[in-house]
């Protein structure tokens, strides 16, 4: 608990220190506690890092998986230029009206669409659409290596790939695991495995989101 309270603190001093505080996203958050979402949403460092690395793509066509409040979808849409679009995806339709309201209040509405329904379901719906230079995967894990093959399809040669709560608090090694989440990330790797359009790296954090990490990823 100690060294939890130690991560937390450090993200806070780089909040502070980096100018990351962000008035609307802090609403945001706030909005989707009163509205009873799951605090699940990435870190404000973590926000930023998308942010920075849909700039440094040039990106302009953003697809996230797993909207939840809006939190992130806003945070890459403020790092888009004035054309580019995130289309988000998510299951739940509680979530993503709370989403559409956050967005509307940011005055992001046409830069967001949230589409609601399976992933799965959603996905080929996207095969006629322009292709994604950016793809960002925190939905539900077991369907990861599912997203991972549709993003393969989906996204543009060159495109950037990152995808999120990889480690786990570590369980990612438990290959007994009876989580399917973690039988999901670790199909996932495998599928990624020597791979010859896929050229990644996976990084583990510490933070106020405590243990996990992300892979990062270029599709060749």
């Amino acid at each position: 608990m100690e060294e939890q309270n130690k991560w937390k603190k450090v993200d806070d001093y780089f909040t502070d220190r980096l100018n990351l505080t962000d008035s609307q996203l802090d609403e945001v958050l706030k909005n989707n506690a009163d509205s009873g979402l799951p605090p699940i949403d990435v870190s404000r460092t973590q926000a930023k890092m998308l942010q920075l690395l849909i700039k440094l793509q040039g990106a302009r066509r953003v697809l996230e998986f797993g909207t939840l409040g809006g939190y992130s979808s806003i945070a890459m849409a403020e790092g888009l230029p004035e054309d580019g679009h995130v289309v988000s995806l998510e299951a739940s339709e509680k979530h993503a009206d709370v989403a559409r309201s956050n967005i509307q209040k940011a005055g992001l509405s046409h830069k967001i669409t949230v589409r609601v329904g399976s992933a799965l379901e959603t996905l080929p719906t996207l095969s006629s659409e322009p292709p994604f230079d950016f793809i960002f995967i925190d939905a539900d894990k077991k369907n990861n290596p599912a997203y991972v093959e549709w993003s393969l399809k989906l996204g543009k040669p060159g495109a950037c790939l990152v995808v999120d709560n990889v480690v786990r608090g570590g369980e990612v090694l438990d290959d007994q695991s009876s989580d399917e989440n973690i039988q999901g990330i670790r199909k996932m790797f495998d599928y990624i495995h020597d791979h010859p359009k896929i050229d990644a790296t996976a990084i583990q954090t510490v933070g106020s989101k405590e243990y996990d990490g992300f892979l990062l990823a270029i599709i060749k």
